[in-house]
């Protein structure tokens, strides 16, 4: 407890000064951390959204590999390989779903990114709060 208040003065200027940019330089450091914090987490989504677009684009490249080979494979078709043929072809729908689930779930990840907003809203009311004090 400081002197001043012990003895009922009434604090100086110069202490009330200290006291506020204290308070104040407090107040700015637990926003950064607010904001850092919520900038984590949007970044591990956005992140996690990007992988799966890249599992998605490489999984697509998979099934267009093998809608080259069945297309070859019809090409050449001597009329006894039919089962052959629709094999690769549902070989190719099953990548190709793959890949369509995969970039269903990149995308939903990708719209959970959000800016800080706790922190900037605490901001906003932090500078009104020291406009009107």
């Amino acid at each position: 407890m400081p002197v001043d208040e012990v003895k009922g003065e009434e604090p100086t200027i110069g202490r009330l000064v200290t006291d506020a940019s204290r308070d104040i330089s407090s107040l700015i450091s637990q926003e950064i951390q607010l904001a850092k914090s919520e900038l984590k987490v949007s970044i591990k989504h956005g992140g996690t959204g990007l992988g799966l677009f890249a599992a998605a684009g490489f999984v697509l490249v998979l099934a267009i590999i093998m809608l080259s080979v069945a297309l070859a494979y019809l090409i050449h078709w001597n009329g006894d390989g039919l089962d052959l043929h629709w094999a690769f072809l549902i070989v190719f729908g099953f990548y190709t779903l793959v890949a369509g689930l995969l970039a269903f779930l990149g995308i939903r990840q990708v719209k959970q990114v959000k800016g800080p907003e706790r922190a900037i809203h605490q901001a906003q009311e932090t500078k009104t709060a020291l406009k009107r004090g």
